[in-house]
């Protein structure tokens, strides 16, 4: 796809200061927009007022889920920009992105960083930055191997994966009965997530920054990606970390209102720094009404 076409900053930079945001939600391997839950319409409703929120699918999921998933992170990127481009939306984006979603925005942020305006990656974990066994902990691999060696059912890994990345979600047995239904609506076949496997464990990251400013957030209770990951790359990129004390790899399910916070706290601090425009107000208990601007 050839490159999208941000206006020109000289002649419309007033404009572009009054312009609401749009943010680009993605989310991670074999997950779908579905699976953000009420979070997307407490984050607009926190975020300035006209901001735009579009949750997207990668190829292979949600409602995507009968096309083929991309072998490369790099052309799941390109996947994304397509998808903005048909929608007619234009950069600069926002995004918030987790794990795999997290690699696509870097992707993303390497090829074109004029077509970002910041970015905020949720657990996120790169290769050459850190290991193989801190980007998928050890203590993983018996749970995952005996799902697959007894193929288990589509209800025991949803199960599982609940598991494995929440820690303390506010209502653990109604999220695991919507993400089944989640399952049942949109199933990822096998193929489509070894796919997105191959694809996440080949990424290479650069070895630098994209030119984008950047949030990492991480919950110290990962048991899926070490928390170190973050940490690692926070110091060689030089960008900003908020750690949660507590919470999992589905940070947004575990505690929503703190991401939002730590969203809100992090752009005012870019505004006031001459970095982003935007600003947001920080609503740990996610208890805004929602807004009017969420899409998928």
């Amino acid at each position: 796809m050839p490159p999208m076409t941000p206006p020109n900053k000289a002649d419309t930079a007033p404009q572009q200061e009054a312009r609401p945001a749009t943010w680009v939600l993605l989310r991670g391997l074999t997950r779908e927009a579905g699976h953000w839950g009420d979070f997307p319409m407490h984050l607009q409703a926190a975020l300035r007022s006209g901001t735009r929120l579009v949750c997207l699918d990668l190829p292979g999921n949600g409602t995507l889920h009968a096309q083929p998933s991309p072998t490369t992170v790099a052309d799941m990127a390109e996947a994304v920009r397509q998808q903005l481009s048909e929608r007619g939306l234009q950069p600069p984006f926002h995004v918030l992105a987790m794990s795999l979603g997290a690699m696509v925005t870097v992707a993303w942020a390497a090829h074109h960083p004029e077509e970002l305006s910041a970015a905020v990656l949720v657990n996120i974990s790169l290769r050459p930055h850190s290991p193989f066994w801190q980007r998928l902990r050890p203590s993983c691999y018996p749970r995952i191997l005996g799902l697959l060696l007894r193929r288990a059912s589509g209800e025991a890994w949803e199960s599982a994966i609940l598991q494995l990345t929440t820690c303390h979600p506010p209502d653990g047995p109604g999220l695991l009965r919507q993400w089944r239904s989640l399952r049942q609506r949109h199933p990822v076949d096998t193929a489509n997530g070894l796919r997105q496997l191959w694809a996440a464990a080949r990424y290479r990251a650069p070895a630098t920054a994209p030119r984008v400013p950047l949030l990492l957030l991480n919950g110290a209770g990962d048991q899926l990606v070490h928390p170190a990951c973050s940490a690692t790359l926070a110091s060689r990129w030089a960008c900003a970390l908020a750690v949660h004390p507590s919470a999992g790899h589905d940070l947004p399910q575990d505690d929503g209102g703190w991401v939002i916070a730590q969203i809100g706290h992090w752009l005012s601090d870019q505004a006031q720094g001459g970095g982003s425009t935007e600003s947001a107000t920080p609503a740990p208990d996610a208890s805004a009404a929602p807004g009017d601007g969420v899409t998928t």
